[in-house]
């Protein structure tokens, strides 16, 4: 066997916390599983025992909270999708505030303390009815946060409502808007994305709600759904866009001048936590698997072997990112635990309720108690926390 002194040199470069380029991770890639796995959880332990001076590197944080999608009239049509109705269907809808309060009520009951809110692009709702929803749960429910509206729904609410996206997530976050997910990312390379989502905002559109949000001081979580017509390397293209957006967001933010990205991430984390900033980049970043069973593409999707690789060559390649998150709703409780060894730090949301993967045909249920033995039994300490990542007394 011939010695290969530069994968030594690479390997060594990833252990010491060094930034990789697209040519270094696809070599990553062909790694064994878990010689990929074990540099994976090296970057975890440096990124918390960055962010907390060495407190916190064997905790695990979720959250508890609920999806709710206001509405499953879509006019863009993705072929991923299962999820949405034409409004002539019979089992079209838009929620009513009486159903919002019960949501939010149930929620609250079971100590969660916010909802991921997203929905189809309906072109018939007008500015103000989102304006009144906000403003409803803001009043109702003070103090519980929305985490809502993915920069594909802003780019549509631009072009229905005649106005640029900065306006409206001013408006927005006047309204009670607090914080912007990272839904509808896809793959951003514009090949993936004509193909099975032609109708939806474009790479470009799509990262500049994002650098938007940022600029106004939002967070905003980023995400990857794969496994299906997208190449290895168009991944790591999505993860340079990616990476190259953190660079730029967290440039702007009066954090502490770090050397390396990975103390960047941890500035960013520890400003979040100490309620110094209340955003301005990416706090998280979690990938799933494309869920074809019901969905109009037709696309060999690809297994838990493949989505532990590519979650741990994210952790790896996205290291100005301060958390990753498991994906256990599209991979069931066991690799959904297992990929807590693959880079992640976060189990996410026990997801109170879920419409869109489970319309897809992948149904998992989690409790706190669940979530709380998941993590226990691979001896970190599980803990609870925000949409900004501080810990929930």
């Amino acid at each position: 066997m011939i010695h290969d002194a530069s994968l030594d040199e690479l390997l060594q470069k990833v252990w010491d916390g060094g930034r990789i380029d697209q040519a270094e991770a696809l070599r990553l890639y062909t790694l064994p599983l878990e010689e990929l796995g074990a540099l994976a959880d090296r970057r975890r332990q440096l990124h918390r025992a960055a962010a907390h001076g060495g407190r916190g590197a064997d905790t695990v944080t979720y959250i508890v909270d609920r999806n709710v999608n206001y509405t499953n009239v879509c006019n863009v049509y993705c072929k991923f999708c299962a999820f949405w109705r034409a409004e002539k269907d019979v089992d079209s809808y838009v929620i009513t505030h009486a159903e919002m309060d019960r949501k939010i009520e149930e929620t609250i009951a079971l100590g969660g303390n916010q909802i991921l809110m997203q929905g189809g692009h309906h072109p018939k709702l007008t500015k103000q009815w989102y304006l009144d929803l906000l403003a409803h749960i803001r009043t109702k429910f003070p103090g519980f946060n929305v985490h809502g509206f993915s920069p594909s729904e802003l780019v549509a609410f631009s072009e229905f409502f005649h106005e640029p996206v900065e306006q409206i997530l001013r408006d927005f976050v006047a309204a009670g808007l607090g914080s912007v997910p990272g839904g509808g990312g896809e793959i951003l390379v514009d090949r993936v994305r004509n193909r099975i989502a032609p109708l939806k905002a474009d790479a470009t559109q799509w990262m500049g709600v994002m650098d938007t949000a940022h600029r106004l001081g939002l967070a905003s979580s980023i995400t990857m759904m794969f496994g299906h017509v997208e190449t290895v390397e168009e991944r790591i293209e999505h993860l340079e866009v990616v990476r190259a957006q953190q660079d730029k967001s967290l440039a702007r933010l009066p954090i502490a001048d770090c050397q390396s990205p990975i103390d960047r991430a941890a500035a960013y984390a520890t400003a979040l936590e100490t309620g110094a900033l209340n955003g301005g980049a990416f706090t998280a970043f979690i990938c799933w698997t494309f869920q074809p069973e019901n969905a109009a593409l037709k696309a060999p999707t690809v297994g838990a072997h493949e989505y532990l690789r590519t979650q741990a060559l994210s952790r790896i390649y996205l290291d100005n990112l301060p958390s990753v998150q498991s994906s256990w709703v599209t991979q069931g409780l066991e690799i959904g635990q297992l990929a807590l060894r693959y880079g992640a730090n976060d189990l996410g949301s026990i997801m109170i309720e879920e419409n869109v993967v489970s319309a897809a045909g992948t149904t998992y249920r989690m409790t706190v108690a669940d979530m709380q033995r998941l993590i226990s039994d691979l001896g970190f300490e599980p803990r609870q926390r925000d949409n900004w990542y501080r810990l929930v007394k």
